[in-house]
This record gives structure tokens, C-alpha cells and sequence, in this order.
């Protein structure tokens, strides 16, 4: 079948936290695989536009600052002619800033009073019923306009340039070709997650097994983890694309749900995820896509007897949770 041309100028609003920007990354591969001919941009925070550079279906990155005034964006937006807008986080400054920029066709999420205002059409999201992936909730935005995705998997594109310094860093740590396992400890209180003191436990394990490496991928690891003898901490001081080749360097990523997972995962890297079985948190919902991923949760019936039934409060201790030596075995099957 021929693919359609198409007169399509489409803005992707997504100034949001990276691990939902990454799972943003479907839609404009989607979009351009029915019209090949439309152009893409997306609209992202300064700190997470660097997931979407060098990708082959966006033409256009626009930094979005939520203290500038609206009327410099209205401006700025007028001049791309857009025909489609996408807003996938609700937010009323941006939802009049497309609206006045003259794009006639916007889309939002939910049913919020001034989208209905403006005119605003609308995708809901009934999350836990059925329970869907947030990458196809996302996509959602792609079948207003008549297209079936073939793929919710999230991508981010490496240059030929960045592939070898991801290789060459990775022969730097592991010099004899060890496995290198990434160790991010922090998750920004977004979801449940073991304490730093079982971090430093597991790295403890990891350090005394042979043919392996291990490194702390976050960018200020808690005190806990800091100079730690034999570990190599590649990301301190790294900008958000510097830290992405450190995680395409790596052999599998250890981690809560968080961003560096959904990186990982987009690179199609190996992940070990911790999760909660609790529906708001679970990895049906929010898991990796696209790559051989792993998931430990606590023993049924832990969550509300064992835990405070506060998944952001959680630390998974005690009997029938998730601590190193549960998952330094899991390492072990995965990785020999």
C-alpha cells in the first residue's frame, strides 16, 4: 500500500520529566510512517530535549520555559504554520498559547474546563480499566488522527560518532570485557525503591563477583555511594545526552522506575527494574518497552501488610520484599 502524503504540521507538547518524554518518542515515528511528508516538532524543557536529538522523525526541537510570556510562544508558534497540536500533559498556559498560535486542530488529555473552553478536543485516559502502557496512552493523540500504531516502543538515536564513545568507554571500565552493570540508586521519590544502604549492599556483591564491573550512573549519588573503592562514577557532572552514552555503554542497568530505565530500555539496553505491584505504580503501566527487561517486585501480599501501602514512601524492607541479595541473584541468572 502506498503510503499518503500529507500536508500535516504537527506540534508534540511534552515539557514533562524525561522518563515521560522518552515515552513520548512513538509518536512522531508513527505519525511519520502513514505521512511521511509531515513535518514533526516537539515542544520540551531545556533539560530533556537531548532525548530527542539526532531522531530521524522530528524536524524541528522548541525549548519551552514555562516564566516566559505566553505572547513570545504565540509569536514564535504562528511562524510554523502548524496544523495539529498534541498537548500530552494538561496545562492551562500552554493550552491558550496553542490555542491563540492558531492551530486549528489541538488535542489534549482529560476533560479540563478551559480545554473545553478553547475548543480543545480531547483523548481520556481510563488507566486502570482496562490498565495500559503510558507509551500507549501517548499514542492515543496518533489515532485521533486515523492511524494505527505498529509499535509503542520508545526510541533514542545515537549518532555514529556517539556509538563509538560509548564503546570506548565501555573497554575503559572493562578492560578484560566484564560485564558493566549500572547501579542508579535515585528515582526522585517517583516511585517505590530500596534504601541507599541496599544499594551499597549490592554493590558490595557485585564488586566480589568475577567478570563483572559495576558503575553509579547517578548524576549526585547519595552519600552512601559516594567513593566507594573499585567504583567509577561516569556520570557526575555529565549533561543529560553525555549520561545517555553512558547508559548505551552498559550491559544492564539496575534500577527503581525511573528515567535512566526508560533511556535504557529506548536504547534497547538490558534493565533490571524494582516495582510496586500497586496499580498506579505497576510496570504494565509504567515499564520498559522494546528490550530484554527484567522486573522484581515484592512477594504477594507484602504491599499493605509489610508497607505502608504509600508507594512513594516505600523502601521494599522486610519480610517478602526486595533487598541485594535478591537481587544480586537475579543479576546472576540474567547476566551467566
Amino acid at each position: 500500500m502506498e503510503k499518503e502524503k500529507s500536508q500535516l504540521r504537527i506540534l508534540i507538547c511534552r515539557p514533562d520529566r524525561i522518563g515521560d518524554v522518552v515515552l513520548s518518542t512513538p509518536i512522531p515515528r508513527e505519525i511519520k510512517k502513514k505521512y511521511p511528508d509531515s513535518f514533526i516538532a516537539v515542544l520540551l524543557k531545556e533539560y530533556s530535549k537531548d532525548i530527542y536529538l539526532n531522531n530521524p522523525y522530528v524536524d524541528e526541537i522548541i525549548l519551552y520555559d514555562e516564566k516566559e510570556k505566553s505572547s513570545s510562544y504565540i509569536k514564535k508558534l504562528r511562524e510554523y504554520s502548524f496544523t495539529h497540536s498534541f498537548m500530552l500533559l494538561p496545562q492551562e498556559k500552554l493550552n491558550w498559547i496553542l490555542f491563540f498560535s492558531g492551530i486549528k486542530y489541538r488535542i489534549g488529555v482529560g476533560y479540563k474546563f478551559y480545554q473545553f473552553i478553547a475548543n480543545t478536543k480531547s483523548v481520556y485516559r481510563y488507566k486502570y480499566n482496562p490498565l495500559r502502557h503510558e507509551a500507549d496512552y501517548c499514542l492515543d493523540m496518533v489515532r485521533k488522527l486515523g492511524t494505527n500504531p505498529e509499535s509503542i516502543s520508545p526510541e533514542i538515536f545515537l549518532t555514529e560518532e556517539e556509538k563509538k564513545v560509548a564503546i570506548k568507554l565501555k573497554k575503559e571500565i572493562c578492560p578484560d570485557d566484564e560485564i558493566l552493570i549500572g547501579i542508579n540508586s535515585t528515582s526522585g521519590k517517583s516511585a517505590p525503591n530500596i534504601t541507599p544502604q541496599e544499594y551499597k549492599n549490592l554493590i558490595e556483591l557485585l564488586l566480589n563477583s568475577k567478570g563483572i564491573k559495576t558503575v553509579v550512573t547517578d548524576l549526585n549519588p547519595p552519600d552512601e555511594l559516594k567513593d566507594i573503592k573499585g567504583i567509577v562514577y561516569p556520570n557526575i557532572r555529565n549533561s543529560l545526552r553525555e549520561s545517555i552514552i553512558t547508559f548505551a555503554a552498559l550491559d544492564l542497568l539496575i534500577s527503581a522506575s525511573t528515567g535512566p530505565m526508560h533511556i535504557a530500555a529506548a536504547l534497547k539496553n538490558r534493565t533490571l527494574s524494582l516495582f510496586s505491584p500497586l496499580t498506579a505504580c505497576s510496570p504494565q503501566l509504567w515499564g520498559p518497552l522494546g528490550n530484554y527487561s527484567y522486573v522484581l517486585m515484592p512477594d504477594e501480599g507484602y504491599c499493605g501488610v509489610r508497607c505502608s501501602g504509600n508507594p512513594y514512601k516505600c523502601n521494599f524492607s522486610g519480610e517478602g520484599g526486595i533487598n541485594a541479595e535478591k537481587i544480586y541473584k537475579k543479576v546472576l541468572e540474567i547476566i551467566f
